[in-house]
């Protein structure tokens, strides 16, 4: 039976002040009345506070064809060439996972078929993050396996002040119409459709606090892929590793949000200490440091952040229940034989085997999707994917054989529970006196 708390032996280096998931509390009462707004008043309450939050006074929220040619002639060539491979690595992943995925027909007993079929969600809103950097790949990982799954009509929803780049992305990626609408108010305008935005079956996208707490509200009336959180990056590592390369890794990902959670787990005191003294060095010439440096530790003038840590273990089976314990967002394995390592490891969600696998590939272009599990959420879930767009959809049906099978012991049950209707539709199919009178 599984602890309910790691019980192992841990010394912190350096341990984290905050807590993301605590940091979240304050913002479910705004968020409700977002919600509860746009789905009364429509695009008048999207327009409201498209205003007051991003600024952006919007008549008309849908970007044109135009707008959208004009987006694509403003992507200089190398961007777009760019853009283009991380879209075609992306497919072409998506379409061998949905190749595993095959409908099903059985017949379980002689006149019994039971079977499902794989079918596409219809309508899918996704949310593109505007968000501190304009991250091209965004709508790459949320549109391009909406299409391959089969999705009838791919929305795509983004901050109106976004980097036009973005609205390419977009388009290139497939979506059937684009939105300039962010935040909340977008997740509320796709849950619940208005006047110019239609509803969608199943949100997904990662977003800020705000997107993520909407998505858990409107959840049920849709589907949601996953509440992912602010990023997270771990790596495991023994004394083979590369304290330069480490530091590296994890102030990429820092970078992402001044609350990324960020950390190191390793067997090796030595190189514990050593990744911290390189942490600091590398800050000192990192143009992003004013954000990556707030998520590691109190960084300057931002004194309310602080998610990094260090952690020193025993062996590497501390070290690997540790790491399940935690179920960071992207985990990176630098031991003496990764690929073993990697093998005794469950809850992640994604795994970066080896010191030439970084986090930044999968992020951009390499082909896995980086919208993934954070918040512990990896030991039941794993990331975005294309099943994440498709419904397996049990059937059945019988002949006489398969009713003389199954009927008979189904009224039995029916009528042991006192379901006296459930007992006469059985019975019905053997033929009205075969199990009583209806």
């Amino acid at each position: 039976m599984k602890p309910s708390k790691f019980s192992g032996s841990l010394t912190r280096i350096k341990a984290p002040k905050r807590d993301a998931a605590s940091d979240n509390a304050a913002i479910e009462t705004l968020v409700k009345d977002i919600l509860t707004d746009v789905r009364q008043r429509g695009d008048e309450a999207v327009r409201a506070y498209s205003e007051r939050f991003d600024g952006a006074k919007l008549e008309r929220f849908e970007v044109s064809e135009a707008e959208k040619r004009a987006a694509l002639d403003a992507l200089d060539p190398q961007t777009r060439a760019d853009t283009e491979f991380a879209i075609e690595n992306v497919r072409k992943f998506a379409e061998a996972q949905k190749a595993t995925i095959l409908p099903v027909e059985i017949e379980s007993l002689p006149g019994l078929h039971l079977g499902h079929r794989v079918i596409p969600i219809e309508t899918v809103g996704c949310y593109v993050p505007g968000g501190r950097y304009p991250i091209l790949s965004a709508p790459v990982m949320t549109l391009v396996p909406a299409k391959v799954a089969g999705c009838d009509h791919i929305v795509a929803c983004l901050p109106p002040n976004a980097h036009t780049a973005m609205i390419a992305g977009c388009h290139l990626s497939g979506a059937d119409q684009i939105f300039r609408v962010g935040g909340a108010q977008a997740i509320a305008a796709m849950a619940y459709g208005t006047e110019s935005i239609p509803a969608a079956d199943k949100i997904v996208g990662p977003g800020n606090a705000y997107v993520n707490e909407a998505k858990r509200q409107v959840f049920g009336l849709v589907g949601i892929d996953q509440l992912a959180g602010p990023s997270e990056i771990f790596t495991l590592a023994d004394e083979t590793g590369n304290p330069e390369m480490i530091a590296v890794d994890l102030l990429a990902q820092a970078e992402h949000d001044v609350r990324t959670r960020v950390g190191l787990i390793t067997t090796d005191k030595a190189l514990a200490e050593a990744t911290l003294k390189e942490i600091e060095r590398q800050l000192e010439n990192l143009s992003t440091a004013d954000v990556a440096g707030a998520a590691w530790r109190d960084y300057g003038e931002i004194t309310v952040r602080d998610y990094g840590e260090i952690t020193v273990v025993p062996d590497e089976a501390t070290m690997i229940a540790y790491s399940d314990l935690i179920a960071a967002e992207h985990l990176q394995v630098h031991t003496r034989d990764a690929h073993a390592t990697a093998k005794k490891l469950r809850n992640y969600g994604s795994l970066f085997i080896g010191t030439l696998a970084s986090v930044v590939f999968s992020d951009k272009c390499c082909g896995t999707n980086h919208t993934l599990p954070t918040m512990a959420a990896g030991r039941y879930t794993g990331g975005l994917w294309v099943g994440s767009y498709l419904k397996i959809c049990t059937h059945q049906w019988l002949d006489e054989k398969g009713v003389a099978a199954v009927a008979p012991p189904a009224a039995r049950q029916s009528a042991t529970e006192g379901m006296e209707g459930h007992r006469r539709a059985a019975s019905y199919r053997l033929g009205r006196q075969a199990l009583g009178p209806i």
